[in-house]
């Protein structure tokens, strides 16, 4: 992908738009904008930080192609590290196509996808971690997935791993010593120190590992099934959570007969709500249909909202469903609670039956609902330790690796084993651990990483 070369491409979204910005990094950046930009003022464009208003020209007919801003970020500081140039045009896909034309005709040539973040990567501008969250920022849908995102593009991943990825090097350089110098034999007090510090890597890297249980649903999200038998309001709760009227609501029993999907957030995490047909015994073909479907989305949902109806007494039906959804994936919803109350104790019988109180109608308890929800999604993840989340597959896997060489070491090391062997297995930790950073990837699964970003970024 890198080549030493100038290279081009429009970094805003396709479509119409008040403006659109070509963006240049390379060598010939600030060459090949001398030629294609007719600046109004008697300044220089290589005057850097400074947004210059001119004209693109075409340089083969004196042509102006439009008015636009033209921004000069000189090398080393510049978001690649090379001199970039951005400018802003009107967005017209026209015009923009137009002068991209013009500036690959002068030498640049177009961009490939999460090109400009890789030459950053490259000359160590970010970490491989912060490039990652570049692409999460452009990629996030709610409030709370930009911030955790914004956060790990500050740094705050690769901030935590580092005090960890030093104490496990203070841990070999030790070891080396030994094995250097076979006179230097590690004693108690200092090999008890070592293990002390290993415990404390493990320890540290298992708390980061442990937030992917959490930061996994961040990022792509759950399935949330609302489910009950007929009428006690399943579609209403749909609604509120939705924020519109999406699912069909009347007082006639059987009114879903399929599940309907919809997505949405909460507490900032996407969510895929399911509305599934009222669960009951029934003669009826299609709601039998409904009524399986409605008992597949239970199994596969991360969450199920097992609805209960505050204004009838507690029946067979609730009791069943009750006990064919797991504790560990439910949260039991009283719903109706603006009705005069008719649900008697019996659901309360098994003691971890714990329940959000809430109206449909008017929308009492839903804030309530929301937190319970994030709270039961988190676990122990809460939410002032997102700024360590992990959220990629790859990176918890590195993780998970450097987490079993670790424990392969300790345990070597309580077993006595001679420090070349226990020396493998802290080296393969430190390999995995640079994996999440960058310092250790192979070429092809740069590729891969950075191949899954849009152009012009």
């Amino acid at each position: 992908m890198y080549a030493g070369d100038t290279i081009a491409a429009i970094s805003t979204p396709p479509g119409r738009g008040g403006l659109g910005v070509v963006r240049l990094s390379g060598p010939l950046a600030l060459e090949i904008a001398a030629v294609i930009f007719h600046i109004e003022s008697r300044a220089t464009l290589d005057v850097a930080n400074r947004a210059q208003f001119g004209h693109v020209v075409d340089p083969a007919t004196g042509e102006p192609i439009d008015e636009a801003i033209l921004t000069y970020f000189k090398a080393p500081r510049s978001y690649t590290g090379e001199d970039v140039v951005e400018i802003s045009c009107h967005g017209s896909p026209v015009i923009l196509r137009r002068v991209l034309g013009i500036i690959t005709a002068r030498g640049a040539r177009i961009a490939e996808p999460g090109e400009f973040t890789f030459r950053a990567f490259l000359n160590r501008r970010i970490d491989l971690a912060q490039a990652q969250a570049v692409r999460d920022c452009i990629n996030a849908q709610t409030d709370y997935q930009a911030r955790v995102a914004t956060r790990q593009l500050e740094g705050a991943l690769s901030g935590r791993l580092a005090p960890l990825k030093d104490a496990l090097v203070e841990i070999i350089v030790h070891l080396e010593s030994s094995v250097e110098f076979v006179e230097e034999v590690i004693s108690p007090a200092t090999l008890s120190a070592l293990m002390d510090k290993l415990a404390q890597v493990i320890a540290g890297l298992q708390e980061i590992a442990a937030s992917f249980a959490f930061g996994r649903l961040v990022k792509e999200g759950f399935d949330l099934a609302i489910v009950g038998r007929p009428n006690v309001g399943k579609s209403s709760v749909f609604n509120r959570l939705v924020g519109s009227e999406r699912a069909i609501v009347t007082p006639l029993p059987g009114t879903t007969r399929d599940a309907l999907y919809e997505s949405t957030a909460i507490a900032g995490v996407p969510v895929r709500l399911i509305d599934t047909a009222g669960i009951r015994e029934t003669t009826d073909v299609v709601e039998r249909i409904g009524i399986t479907r409605s008992r597949a989305a239970i199994a596969e949902a991360d969450i199920s909202l097992v609805v209960l109806d505050a204004s009838e007494p507690f029946t067979d039906t609730d009791a069943q469903l009750l006990a064919h959804v797991s504790e560990a994936h439910r949260i039991i919803v009283i719903n109706k609670i603006d009705l005069p109350r008719r649900l008697d104790a019996a659901w309360q019988r098994d003691k971890s039956n714990e329940a959000v109180s809430l109206s449909a109608m008017t929308g009492a308890g839903f804030k309530e609902l929301t937190e319970t929800i994030f709270t039961r999604l988190s676990g122990e993840a809460a939410s002032e330790r997102d700024d360590i989340m992990i959220t990629d597959a790859r990176q918890h896997a590195a993780l998970q690796q450097g987490l079993e060489q670790l424990a392969d070491a300790r345990d070597l090391m309580l077993a006595g084993e001679l420090e070349e062997i226990i020396l493998l297995r802290l080296h393969s930790a430190l390999h995995a651990l640079g994996e999440i950073t960058g310092e250790t990837l192979t070429d092809d699964i740069l590729g891969q990483v950075f191949s899954t970003f849009c152009i012009g970024k």
